[in-house]
């Protein structure tokens, strides 16, 4: 799957990368540190999406959702978490 979220600042790509992983391995998953991008094929077996390395043109945006909404959903939960700390600490 392209990435074609774009990221305001594109040097935090790799501290929001450590985030999912963090993120993903606290709700169970199997987590590389070093791919944590990788956790998405465990999440497509899971569901049964023939996910596969390469060109995923043949999904459906509804599979695609039950890939990316359980990672994109956990790490905003625990963003906004962060945030609501930084904000307590002020």
């Amino acid at each position: 799957m392209a990435r074609r979220n774009k990221i305001l600042v594109p040097e935090a790509r790799e501290n929001l990368d450590q985030l999912k992983g963090q993120v993903m391995k606290a709700k169970g998953y199997d987590v590389n540190m070093t791919d944590p991008n990788a956790v998405k094929y465990e999440i497509a077996n899971e569901q049964g999406i023939p996910l596969q390395k390469g060109n995923n043109g043949q999904l459906t945006s509804e599979q695609a959702g039950k890939i990316g909404g359980p990672i994109g959903g956990n790490m905003v939960k625990e963003m906004v978490k962060m945030a609501q700390e930084q904000m307590k600490q002020k």
